[in-house]
Protein backbone atom coordinates (compact mmCIF):
# COMPACT_ATOMS: atom_id res chain seq x y z
CA UNK A 1 0.00 0.00 0.00
CA UNK A 2 2.68 2.27 0.64
CA UNK A 3 4.30 1.61 -2.57
CA UNK A 4 1.56 2.29 -4.39
CA UNK A 5 1.27 5.75 -3.03
CA UNK A 6 5.07 6.57 -3.46
CA UNK A 7 4.73 5.51 -7.10
CA UNK A 8 1.30 7.91 -7.32
CA UNK A 9 3.61 10.69 -5.54
CA UNK A 10 6.52 10.02 -8.22
CA UNK A 11 3.78 10.27 -10.63
CA UNK A 12 2.31 13.45 -9.67
CA UNK A 13 5.60 14.86 -9.26
CA UNK A 14 7.05 13.83 -12.87
CA UNK A 15 3.52 15.24 -14.63
CA UNK A 16 3.93 18.18 -12.51
CA UNK A 17 7.44 18.76 -13.73
CA UNK A 18 6.13 18.37 -17.42
CA UNK A 19 2.94 20.72 -17.08
CA UNK A 20 5.31 23.28 -15.85
CA UNK A 21 7.94 22.79 -18.74
CA UNK A 22 5.07 22.84 -21.63
CA UNK A 23 3.94 26.11 -20.03
CA UNK A 24 7.32 28.01 -19.97
CA UNK A 25 7.37 26.09 -23.60
CA UNK A 26 4.61 28.01 -24.54
CA UNK A 27 4.96 31.24 -22.63
CA UNK A 28 8.01 31.73 -24.48
CA UNK A 29 5.88 30.53 -27.81
CA UNK A 30 3.69 33.35 -27.37
CA UNK A 31 6.40 36.01 -26.53
CA UNK A 32 8.26 34.87 -29.69
CA UNK A 33 4.90 35.05 -32.48
CA UNK A 34 3.91 38.46 -30.44
CA UNK A 35 7.30 40.04 -30.97
CA UNK A 36 7.35 38.86 -34.47
CA UNK A 37 3.60 40.30 -34.63
CA UNK A 38 5.37 43.81 -33.22
CA UNK A 39 8.06 43.53 -35.84
CA UNK A 40 5.79 43.16 -39.37
CA UNK A 41 3.82 46.54 -37.90
CA UNK A 42 6.58 48.19 -37.32
CA UNK A 43 8.72 47.27 -40.65
CA UNK A 44 5.17 47.75 -42.40
CA UNK A 45 4.26 51.46 -40.60
CA UNK A 46 8.06 52.90 -40.68
CA UNK A 47 8.51 55.71 -42.75
CA UNK A 48 10.85 54.27 -45.59
CA UNK A 49 14.47 56.16 -45.32
CA UNK A 50 15.35 58.60 -48.27
CA UNK A 51 18.01 56.68 -50.52
CA UNK A 52 21.02 58.39 -52.14
CA UNK A 53 20.14 59.19 -55.31
CA UNK A 54 21.39 61.40 -58.08
CA UNK A 55 19.47 64.48 -58.66
CA UNK A 56 19.07 65.17 -62.19
CA UNK A 57 17.89 68.55 -63.69
CA UNK A 58 14.88 68.55 -66.14
CA UNK A 59 14.95 70.01 -69.46
CA UNK A 60 13.81 73.21 -69.64
CA UNK A 61 9.92 74.02 -70.26
CA UNK A 62 8.43 72.57 -73.42
CA UNK A 63 11.35 70.33 -74.38
CA UNK A 64 14.98 70.10 -75.42
CA UNK A 65 16.06 71.24 -78.42
CA UNK A 66 19.23 70.01 -80.25
CA UNK A 67 22.13 72.41 -79.30
CA UNK A 68 25.83 71.73 -80.66
CA UNK A 69 28.97 73.41 -79.82
CA UNK A 70 29.88 75.90 -82.42
CA UNK A 71 33.50 76.69 -83.99
CA UNK A 72 33.87 79.88 -86.49
CA UNK A 73 31.04 82.50 -87.25
CA UNK A 74 27.88 81.52 -87.30
CA UNK A 75 26.98 83.01 -90.21
CA UNK A 76 29.73 81.70 -92.67
CA UNK A 77 27.72 80.29 -96.02
CA UNK A 78 28.34 76.71 -95.19
CA UNK A 79 27.31 74.61 -91.94
CA UNK A 80 29.29 71.75 -91.24
CA UNK A 81 27.72 69.25 -88.78
CA UNK A 82 29.88 66.46 -86.92
CA UNK A 83 28.13 63.87 -85.49
CA UNK A 84 30.32 62.24 -82.95
CA UNK A 85 30.76 59.64 -80.00
CA UNK A 86 33.61 60.50 -77.58
CA UNK A 87 34.60 56.36 -77.39
CA UNK A 88 34.15 55.72 -81.44
CA UNK A 89 37.60 55.34 -82.38
CA UNK A 90 36.94 56.59 -86.16
CA UNK A 91 35.58 60.03 -84.86
CA UNK A 92 39.03 60.11 -82.62
CA UNK A 93 41.27 59.44 -85.51
CA UNK A 94 39.76 62.35 -87.13
CA UNK A 95 39.84 65.14 -84.35
CA UNK A 96 43.84 64.26 -84.31
CA UNK A 97 44.48 63.77 -87.32
CA UNK A 98 42.22 65.79 -89.30
CA UNK A 99 40.26 68.75 -87.18
CA UNK A 100 43.20 70.69 -86.69
CA UNK A 101 43.40 71.62 -90.44
CA UNK A 102 39.73 71.77 -90.84
CA UNK A 103 39.49 74.47 -88.60
CA UNK A 104 42.51 76.35 -89.29
CA UNK A 105 42.28 76.40 -93.19
CA UNK A 106 38.48 76.00 -93.40
CA UNK A 107 36.92 77.38 -90.41
CA UNK A 108 39.23 80.02 -89.30
CA UNK A 109 39.71 81.21 -92.76
CA UNK A 110 35.80 82.38 -92.34
CA UNK A 111 34.11 79.22 -95.48
CA UNK A 112 32.44 77.07 -92.66
CA UNK A 113 31.21 76.92 -88.95
CA UNK A 114 31.55 73.50 -87.07
CA UNK A 115 28.83 72.42 -84.89
CA UNK A 116 29.73 69.32 -82.68
CA UNK A 117 27.20 66.99 -81.89
CA UNK A 118 26.59 64.50 -79.36
CA UNK A 119 25.73 61.02 -80.61
CA UNK A 120 26.68 58.21 -78.40
CA UNK A 121 26.23 54.57 -79.65
CA UNK A 122 25.16 52.63 -77.00
CA UNK A 123 27.60 50.01 -77.46
CA UNK A 124 29.92 52.21 -75.71
CA UNK A 125 29.64 52.39 -72.39
CA UNK A 126 31.84 54.46 -71.04
CA UNK A 127 30.78 57.49 -73.86
CA UNK A 128 27.69 59.18 -71.93
CA UNK A 129 30.20 59.78 -68.87
CA UNK A 130 32.41 61.03 -71.70
CA UNK A 131 29.89 63.38 -73.07
CA UNK A 132 28.58 64.83 -69.90
CA UNK A 133 31.73 65.74 -68.59
CA UNK A 134 32.59 67.54 -71.98
CA UNK A 135 29.04 69.21 -70.91
CA UNK A 136 30.09 70.48 -67.68
CA UNK A 137 33.64 71.44 -68.80
CA UNK A 138 31.62 73.76 -71.56
CA UNK A 139 29.90 75.48 -68.71
CA UNK A 140 33.05 76.85 -67.49
CA UNK A 141 34.00 77.44 -71.42
CA UNK A 142 36.11 75.00 -72.11
CA UNK A 143 34.29 72.46 -73.82
CA UNK A 144 36.67 72.33 -76.80
CA UNK A 145 39.44 71.86 -74.57
CA UNK A 146 37.56 68.92 -73.21
CA UNK A 147 36.33 67.22 -76.54
CA UNK A 148 40.20 67.25 -77.78
CA UNK A 149 41.18 66.01 -74.43
CA UNK A 150 38.84 63.07 -74.20
CA UNK A 151 39.58 61.90 -78.17
CA UNK A 152 43.50 62.33 -77.50
CA UNK A 153 43.19 59.94 -74.30
CA UNK A 154 40.32 58.08 -75.30
CA UNK A 155 42.59 54.72 -74.81
CA UNK A 156 42.90 55.31 -71.76
CA UNK A 157 39.45 56.05 -70.34
CA UNK A 158 37.36 54.10 -73.15
CA UNK A 159 35.28 50.76 -72.14
CA UNK A 160 37.91 48.38 -72.60
CA UNK A 161 40.63 50.25 -70.25
CA UNK A 162 38.32 51.35 -67.02
CA UNK A 163 35.22 50.74 -65.11
CA UNK A 164 36.13 54.82 -63.66
CA UNK A 165 36.39 56.70 -66.34
CA UNK A 166 34.83 59.84 -64.76
CA UNK A 167 38.16 59.59 -62.23
CA UNK A 168 40.39 60.03 -65.00
CA UNK A 169 37.86 62.79 -66.79
CA UNK A 170 38.14 64.87 -63.51
CA UNK A 171 42.20 64.80 -63.85
CA UNK A 172 41.56 65.92 -67.42
CA UNK A 173 39.32 69.00 -66.17
CA UNK A 174 41.72 69.78 -63.46
CA UNK A 175 44.54 70.00 -66.14
CA UNK A 176 42.52 71.74 -68.11
CA UNK A 177 42.08 74.99 -64.96
CA UNK A 178 38.65 73.66 -64.87
CA UNK A 179 37.20 74.37 -61.26
CA UNK A 180 36.62 70.93 -59.70
CA UNK A 181 33.61 70.75 -57.49
CA UNK A 182 31.50 72.60 -59.61
CA UNK A 183 32.49 70.20 -62.51
CA UNK A 184 32.07 67.34 -60.01
CA UNK A 185 28.15 68.44 -59.16
CA UNK A 186 27.66 69.45 -62.33
CA UNK A 187 28.64 65.54 -63.88
CA UNK A 188 27.25 63.71 -60.87
CA UNK A 189 23.47 65.62 -61.60
CA UNK A 190 23.98 64.67 -65.49
CA UNK A 191 22.83 68.28 -65.84
CA UNK A 192 23.49 68.52 -69.38
CA UNK A 193 21.74 64.86 -70.40
CA UNK A 194 18.69 66.72 -71.94
CA UNK A 195 21.17 67.75 -74.12
CA UNK A 196 22.82 65.26 -75.00
CA UNK A 197 19.67 63.66 -75.63
CA UNK A 198 18.21 66.45 -77.50
CA UNK A 199 21.55 66.32 -79.85
CA UNK A 200 21.24 62.58 -80.64
CA UNK A 201 17.63 62.66 -81.48
CA UNK A 202 18.16 65.28 -84.11
CA UNK A 203 21.01 63.17 -85.67
CA UNK A 204 18.46 60.42 -86.03
CA UNK A 205 15.75 62.82 -87.24
CA UNK A 206 18.72 63.38 -89.72
CA UNK A 207 19.22 59.94 -90.76
CA UNK A 208 22.39 59.90 -88.65
CA UNK A 209 23.16 56.03 -87.49
CA UNK A 210 26.70 55.46 -87.38
CA UNK A 211 29.72 58.02 -86.44
CA UNK A 212 31.10 60.20 -87.43
CA UNK A 213 29.00 61.54 -89.74
CA UNK A 214 29.12 64.82 -91.02
CA UNK A 215 26.62 67.14 -92.77
CA UNK A 216 28.33 69.71 -95.19
CA UNK A 217 25.60 71.86 -96.67
CA UNK A 218 23.21 69.49 -97.37
CA UNK A 219 25.20 66.53 -98.20
CA UNK A 220 25.32 63.76 -95.30
CA UNK A 221 28.93 61.66 -95.36
CA UNK A 222 28.83 59.18 -93.35
CA UNK A 223 32.32 58.15 -92.08
CA UNK A 224 35.77 60.02 -91.64
CA UNK A 225 36.74 61.83 -94.49
CA UNK A 226 40.22 63.50 -94.65
CA UNK A 227 41.17 66.97 -95.27
CA UNK A 228 40.83 67.32 -98.94
CA UNK A 229 37.92 65.75 -98.91
CA UNK A 230 36.04 68.50 -96.72
CA UNK A 231 37.91 70.90 -98.75
CA UNK A 232 36.46 69.84 -102.06
CA UNK A 233 32.86 69.45 -100.33
CA UNK A 234 32.96 72.83 -98.69
CA UNK A 235 33.97 74.57 -102.37
CA UNK A 236 31.44 72.97 -103.58
CA UNK A 237 28.34 74.11 -101.09
CA UNK A 238 29.84 77.26 -101.34
CA UNK A 239 29.86 77.50 -105.43
CA UNK A 240 26.21 76.24 -104.65
CA UNK A 241 25.25 79.44 -102.89
CA UNK A 242 26.87 81.87 -105.35
CA UNK A 243 30.00 82.67 -103.33
CA UNK A 244 33.24 81.80 -104.74
CA UNK A 245 36.07 80.40 -101.95
CA UNK A 246 39.15 82.47 -101.58
CA UNK A 247 42.04 80.88 -103.43
CA UNK A 248 39.60 79.93 -106.39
Amino acid sequence: MEDKDKNRRRNAARNSKKDSSRKVFLGILGAILVIGALSIVYMTTKKAEPSAVQTITPPPPGGAKAEGYVLGNPSAPVHILEFADFECPSCARFSILTEADVRKQIVDAGLASFTFYDFSLPQHKNSLAAHNSAACAGEQGKFWEMHDRLFNEQDRWNTEATDDPTTLMRDYARALGIAIPQWDKCVASRKYQYRIDANQAEGARRNVNSTPTFIIGDKLFAGSLSYDEFKKYVDEAVAAKGKVSPGQ
